[in-house]
């Protein structure tokens, strides 16, 4: 039961969790004395569930999230309605002062909070304190429920709420967007706040695209229901999808069950982080690493009125190469934390590093966009031991594959070749 664990639930002052597998199947343990964990009432009387049980009776739809109270817990579940459009509802379980059923007993499993303030409303943001609820709906109403000790509902007083009642949102300006709002519960209050907009991407957007189209560098292939194949750089899928490989055959997996049309929207989507068609994206989001802080990084890169402020320069021998910060930020832990660590980009200045040679240095630079060995190019003991300095220098160690390994099978493979090839010399002499 514990293989293909995709996701863990807990939450505040929990004394219960949750794991759920990549097959959909959830599993719970921990303290059950108000059914917290969902396990049905056969299971009334047991109070601790001391081993992962696979609980049965999921409702319908995509488990989203969970978030555990210390008494309750509240699931998030996706489906699609009869227009094919995902909707998302609230299940409950556990203590019936805080599960927002108005159920005057407990709840032994997952049960809809249904509610007139649900009605042509979708789930966009939700959380759960200590024993408490708040819910953020895509129409900009702000619901809660549970108890309301030290004011933590919002309300204005200090009511507990069987069922979820509706406070006031601060009114939005006219640039605003309900989805940037984001709520969050601790143990004994709330929070809710704004987080605006990063703005539109173009730079960086047309900046990928390109890198991804460019097939000298590309080194992934995927084949779209028709056979057709769309080729793609893997450093960057790598870095939008959560540096896994696992992430990267979920995404040939789907691709293989659409149209080109399709797949190059999806495409767009891992790299730019727009929604383009809401249907393909319900598919591939979770995949999709949305990093804040790469965010505004690539932001603070690629939105910058100096046009030289995107690239770094490498200034060897009187000339000089530029590399993409973006790149070096996948490839190096030296750029990664310089590039990452300042607020104000300074960081565009010159290096000067000579002792490669110009033939080690094709190499090299080769080799950070496109993982690869160039071809054309004998590997010398000379080159290898050049390109070890550089591998030093610049940080990338921890890169797979790495460079200098992939130089020492070329250059054994080269060897090889030498030898089959002076033997059969030999034999025709």
């Amino acid at each position: 039961m514990m293989k293909n664990v995709s996701k863990i639930f807990s939450g505040n002052d929990s004394q219960h969790v949750f794991l759920l597998n990549s097959n959909q199947e959830l599993f719970g343990c921990g303290y059950n004395q108000f059914g917290q964990i969902g396990l049905r009432e056969s299971r009334k009387e047991e109070r601790k569930i001391q081993e992962l049980t696979r609980i049965h009776n999921i409702p319908k739809g995509k488990i989203i999230d969970i978030q555990c109270g210390n008494v309750h817990s509240i699931m998030l579940i996706e489906e699609e309605d009869e227009n094919e459009n995902p909707k998302r509802k609230l299940y409950s379980c556990g203590y019936c002062p805080y599960n927002g059923l108005r159920k005057y007993e407990d709840t032994y499993e997952f049960t809809e909070i249904k509610s007139s303030l649900f009605k042509n409303d979708n789930i966009l943001d939700f959380s759960v304190g200590n024993n408490h609820t708040l819910i953020l709906t895509s129409k900009g109403k702000l619901l809660v429920f549970g108890s309301n000790k030290y004011g933590k509902l919002g309300t204005g007083n200090t009511k507990d709420q069987l069922i979820p009642i509706q406070i006031e949102l601060p009114k939005l300006k006219f640039n605003e967007n309900i989805s940037n709002y984001h709520i969050s519960c601790g143990s004994s209050n709330s929070f809710l706040y704004y987080s605006p907009f990063l703005y539109s991407f173009s730079n960086i957007e047309e900046d990928l695209i390109k890198l991804f189209r460019r097939k000298e560098f590309c080194d992934i292939s995927f084949k779209t229901e028709n056979g057709e194949i769309i080729e793609a750089h893997k450093l960057i899928l790598k870095y939008r999808l959560n540096q896994n490989q696992n992430e990267i055959e979920k995404l040939k997996e789907i691709i293989s069950k659409k149209s080109i049309k399709e797949s190059n929207q999806i495409f767009e989507m891992i790299y730019s982080n727009r929604i383009i068609n809401p249907k393909l994206y319900s598919e591939i989001k979770e995949i999709i690493n949305f990093n804040e802080k790469i965010e505004e990084t690539m932001k603070r890169i690629y939105l910058n009125e100096n046009e030289n402020e995107k690239d770094f320069i490498i200034e060897r021998k009187e000339k000089q190469y530029k590399f993409p910060k973006l790149i070096l930020i996948m490839r190096s832990e030296l750029y990664r934390g310089m590039f990452l660590s300042v607020k104000n980009d300074t960081s565009n200045k010159v290096t000067d590093y000579n002792e490669l040679s110009n033939e080690s240095f094709q190499i090299f630079e080769y080799w950070i966009y496109s993982n690869k060995i160039k071809n054309g190019i004998e590997i010398t003991q000379e080159i290898i031991d050049e390109i070890k300095k550089g591998i030093d220098y610049f940080q990338l160690n921890q890169t797979y594959p790495n460079l200098f390994d992939l130089l020492i099978n070329k250059f054994n493979n080269q060897n090889l070749k030498l030898k089959k090839e002076k033997k059969e010399k030999c034999l025709i002499f």
